[in-house]
């Protein structure tokens, strides 16, 4: 491997650590973890690719560190994220998820009867539209408001029908016997 590879690898590692610090002194913690991530992958590249052994030592220590904080925001971010924590957007949870390529969404909840559930799948529409995605079609799986379900029904139509005014299908089903929340899409 030439020099100038190696100086191209270490500029190249030395630029994304620099964004991941200043996220990370930023409080954007999830894109700082990623930018670490990168980083110290770089950094293990160049450490193959060097002879000299007081470098090596060098970019050992740093790996050392910065693996060590990346840990640290990793256990952050899971903590913050445990079953019940409130207070994250759907752009916050799905950001890293929704690509330029998605086109096609999956849903299965079967608690999109009462209003708050309703308002939560909106916006969870909302930010799909938002999102740098080209989703054209959004699935639906719930299962039925007890009784005549007339609310439910005239909600879920105007939604579709805003959708469908923005170019997005909503295939909405019905099913009795879904009891867990799902959301899937193909990897892209």
């Amino acid at each position: 491997m030439t020099q100038k590879h190696v100086s191209g690898m270490e500029v190249s590692a030395v630029s994304v650590l620099k964004r991941a610090v200043e996220l990370d002194q930023g409080a954007r913690l999830l894109e700082a973890l990623v930018c670490y991530q990168e980083g110290i992958q770089l950094l293990m590249d160049l450490l193959k690719a060097i002879k000299d052994d007081s470098k090596k030592a060098h970019y050992r220590a740093k790996i050392k560190g910065y693996m060590d904080r990346a840990e640290q925001i990793k256990v952050h971010v899971d903590q913050q994220k445990e079953e019940d924590a409130t207070g994250y957007s759907y752009g916050v949870l799905f950001k890293p998820y929704v690509g330029g390529a998605l086109a096609e969404v999956w849903v299965e909840d079967p608690y999109i009867r009462h209003i708050h559930q309703l308002y939560n799948f909106l916006r969870f529409c909302e930010m799909l539209l938002k999102a740098p995605s080209q989703v054209k079609t959004i699935h639906l799986l719930t299962s039925q408001e007890e009784g005549d379900g007339g609310q439910q029904m005239a909600a879920l139509a105007e939604v579709k029908q805003s959708l469908q005014a923005r170019g997005v299908s909503l295939d909405l089903q019905y099913s009795s016997t879904i009891h867990d929340r799902e959301i899937r899409w193909p990897s892209c």
